[in-house]
């Protein structure tokens, strides 16, 4: 970690990085002068290709997850599943593979995208319908939480409501617990902001917050 008089210049590896909150987030860390490497399968797909490093890899090869991970300073995750609704255990399967190459590169800190509901916390009818309705992915999330959580990381864990292919505000709200009431989405800008915020405030240290606008 470099360190400049006016902040601090991290080396951060994205998983995800051709993703909707992926893709938002590397531009984000670039304009504030941070180190980005992107670990992707389809380089094509990034939006953003000058100043970054650019790893071609697949997240379920865990020998590849491995060795991307040495030398940064934080790991951010932002992958999805390729199957929608279904059931798959494919985020648990890249999460185990991020966090034992963070282990194994001795990275502490992790910042992930979850998805409300992970904790089984959005209220009434319609938070039990959506739950109801994303009961896979959520399933897959919740074990890839859990195996990032039996390592020893520093992690901040973002719980957007649904993803919204919007301009970026700065407004959005935040819960330590639950979900933000009167509301059931969020730009996909915001949740990158709010991640890249999570890296230089201690006070989202170990903490899984709820997001919507």
């Amino acid at each position: 970690m470099t360190y400049y008089r006016w902040g601090i210049v991290m080396r951060l590896i994205v998983f995800g990085a051709t993703g909707g909150v992926g893709q938002h987030f590397v531009r984000m860390a670039l304009e504030q002068g941070h180190e980005v490497t992107a670990f992707v399968r389809t380089p094509e797909k990034l939006k953003i290709k000058d100043g970054i490093n650019i790893i071609v890899g697949d997240a379920f090869d865990a020998t590849a997850v491995a060795n991307a991970i040495p030398g940064h300073d934080a790991v951010i995750s932002c992958v999805g599943s390729s199957t929608g609704t279904k059931k798959s255990n494919e985020l648990e399967t890249m999460g185990r593979n991020i966090a034992d190459g963070m282990e194994a590169a001795n990275v502490k800190r992790l910042v992930y995208c979850a998805s409300a509901g992970v904790d089984k916390e959005i209220p009434g009818f319609m938070g039990k319908l959506m739950m109801m309705l994303l009961a896979n992915p959520l399933k897959d999330h919740r074990a890839a939480l859990d195996y990032y959580l039996s390592k020893n990381l520093t992690y901040s864990i973002a719980r957007p409501l649904g993803l919204k292919d919007e301009e970026l505000s700065t407004s959005y709200k935040e819960s330590f617990t639950g979900v933000p009431a009167k509301s059931f989405s969020i730009a996909r800008a915001s949740v990158a902001h709010f991640m890249l915020k999570t890296l230089t405030d201690s006070k989202y240290e170990n903490t899984s917050v709820g997001l919507a606008k």
